[in-house]
Parts: C-alpha cells; sequence; structure tokens
C-alpha cells in the first residue's frame, strides 16, 4: 500500500513539474507571452500573432517533445531489461543513429536536399524509413552479438561499434551536401524539434501511444527477463522470443522519435535510472515514472535550448548530453 501510494506521489510531482514546463516553455521565447496571455489564446480570445505564436510554432513543438521523451525513455528501459545491462540505450547501441542516417539519405535523394521542398509524402514516409534503419542497425547488432544466446557486454560494446560506423557514414554523406545543408543536418543529427509541426505530431503519437501501451502491458515478462535466461525459462517464458518482441518495441519507439527529431543520445539511459531509483525495478511502474522523466527532461532541455542563447538556437541532444555523459561515466565507473 506504501509502494502504492509513493508511486502516485512521485507519478503527481513529475507531471506537475511537466505542466509547470510546459507553461514556461509557452511563455517563453523571442515572442514573450505572459500566463493571461497564454489562457486567453488558448480559449480563443488572443491576438492572430499570439495563436500563431501558440499554436503553429509552440504548441506543436511542446507536445513532440513530450512524445520523443516518453517513446525514447521506454524505449531505454526495455533495452536495459532486455540486456540486463544498465548502459544499455537506443543512442549508444546503434539504433538511432542508423534511423538518422536511413532518414538522412532518403531526404537527400528524394528531394535533391534536405530541408528545402520536404513534400508532405515524405513527412509521412520518414518514420517508415527511420524504422528501417533503426531495423538495420539493431538487427547488425544482434548478428554480430549472437553467440548461443545474448551476453549483454558483448552486446554493449558490438552497439557502441556499429553506432561509431553509422556516425562515420552519415559524416562521409554530409559531404554531399551545400555548406548551409550541411549546417542543418548536423544540427538536426544532434537532436533537434526545430521546424515541428502538427503533422509531424499526427504520425509520432499513434506509434508511441500503441507501443508504449504494449510495452506497459509486457510489464511483467520483462520483469521475469531480469530474473536471467535459466530463471526465466524454468518459469514458462520463451527467453528468445520475448526478447526479441520487446527488441522490436524499443527499435520501433527509438526509430520513430529519431525520424523526427534526429539522434538524441542519453536520454533513454538516464531516465530509466531516475525513475529506477524512484520507484524501483518493477517494470509496471518503472516504465510510466521512466516515460515522465523522459518527458519532463525533453521539454526543459528543449526549453534551454530555445532560449540560453536566443535568438540562436542550439541543438536539444546537446542539453540532455549535459546530464547524460557525466551520468555515463558515473555508470561505466561504477560498473568497473
Amino acid at each position: 500500500m506504501k509502494k502504492n501510494k509513493k508511486f502516485a506521489i512521485i507519478s503527481l510531482v513529475l507531471i506537475g513539474l511537466i505542466f509547470a514546463t510546459f507553461v514556461i516553455s509557452l511563455n517563453m521565447g523571442s515572442s514573450s507571452l505572459t500566463p493571461m496571455d497564454i489562457i486567453k489564446t488558448l480559449v480563443g480570445l488572443g491576438t492572430k500573432n499570439q495563436e500563431i505564436v501558440i499554436f503553429r510554432l509552440r504548441l506543436p513543438r511542446i507536445l513532440m517533445a513530450l512524445l520523443i521523451g516518453i517513446a525514447l525513455a521506454i524505449a531505454g528501459t526495455i533495452l536495459q531489461g532486455v540486456t540486463k545491462n544498465d548502459l544499455a540505450d537506443a543512442g549508444i547501441l546503434g539504433i538511432n543513429s542508423g534511423a538518422a542516417l536511413f532518414v538522412v539519405m532518403y531526404i537527400y535523394f528524394l528531394n535533391g536536399n534536405v530541408y528545402d521542398g520536404i513534400s508532405d509524402f515524405t513527412i509521412y514516409t520518414m518514420p517508415l524509413v527511420a524504422l528501417c534503419g533503426a531495423l538495420f542497425g539493431a538487427f547488425l547488432i544482434y548478428a554480430l552479438a549472437w553467440n548461443k544466446g545474448i551476453n549483454s557486454s558483448r552486446l554493449l560494446l558490438i552497439g557502441i561499434g556499429i553506432n561509431t560506423a553509422f556516425l562515420a557514414l552519415l559524416t562521409v554523406f554530409q559531404l554531399k551536401f551545400t555548406t548551409q545543408e550541411f549546417n542543418r543536418v548536423v544540427a538536426w543529427t544532434n537532436g533537434s524539434i526545430w521546424g515541428a509541426t502538427w503533422k509531424y505530431v499526427y504520425i509520432i503519437a499513434p506509434f508511441v501511444i500503441l507501443f508504449g501501451s504494449f510495452a506497459f502491458y509486457k510489464s511483467r515478462d520483462l520483469d521475469v527477463l531480469n530474473l536471467g535466461d535459466e530463471m526465466s525459462t524454468g518459469l514458462g517464458l520463451d527467453v528468445e522470443k520475448e526478447r526479441r518482441k520487446m527488441l522490436i518495441v524499443a527499435v520501433v519507439l527509438a526509430g520513430v522519435a529519431t525520424s523526427v527529431a534526429g539522434s538524441i543520445a542519453f536520454l533513454g539511459l538516464v531516465s530509466p535510472h531516475i525513475a529506477r531509483k524512484l520507484v524501483g525495478p518493477a517494470h509496471k511502474k518503472l516504465i510510466p515514472v521512466a516515460s515522465l522523466v523522459g518527458a519532463f527532461i525533453l521539454l526543459a532541455s528543449d526549453t534551454i535550448a530555445r532560449n540560453i542563447f536566443a535568438p540562436l538556437e542550439i541543438p536539444v541532444g546537446l542539453v540532455v548530453s549535459v546530464i547524460g555523459v557525466p551520468y555515463f561515466i558515473y555508470l561505466m565507473l561504477k560498473a568497473d
């Protein structure tokens, strides 16, 4: 009973933090709005400029940040649960970079350049292309790490190697672009929600809701997988089948997030760890809390990225890395 009460309190606190950051993010920017301006605009009493700022620019971007944060946090939680490795993350293992590589190549070959003239067809098919890249990266990692089963340390090391290879290929491919295009792609591949629109929200929301719900539904199986292969098999779980199934869920979530925001590393690493310290290892509580933590971190990071050097904007992935890299080093030292 006490654990359920603690879970409820922590969830409410995180929701409160997200709501406060939501309001601050709506308010801050090149056009500053007061809380009263925001309320009036949301109920249809704002000026035309205020409606453009909120409904066309800031609100879709905020919702994108929340959805992407949830997707990457759940993907990281699944990867850490399936591999039983605290260092597992889609951004480190090469899943995000595989998705980013495929998306950049797709846009380049289909449109001739990176951002100008991207059609609705391209926008709606980008998540599918990103999924192909993410699945390709996951397949390479899984195939190379397989040796009569999956060893978590081997999986991590091969994943880091694949990630490095994908990033190198991405850099080589970027040399085909003009200077302006190159700068835009570098910003995007470092993680950026710049240019978010309602189209992107409509595209990724069903993926996040569907696969996130499925991950929550499979919470018990993730708990069993954490007990080890022998114990899991003894409890009647088809270990490899469930492991592959959950890896696909993680790859889909990470791939879709990457298709619209570039490669945001470390968010999927940090969020599950913070959630685990708050509510423990049981995935029925861990997945929702990790989702809230991921949503809050990315929304707060994007708000900082938009405003810290305004009117210039830095990639949100760099802000997340400021948090993630020190934590990654701490985990590496702790693993030793």
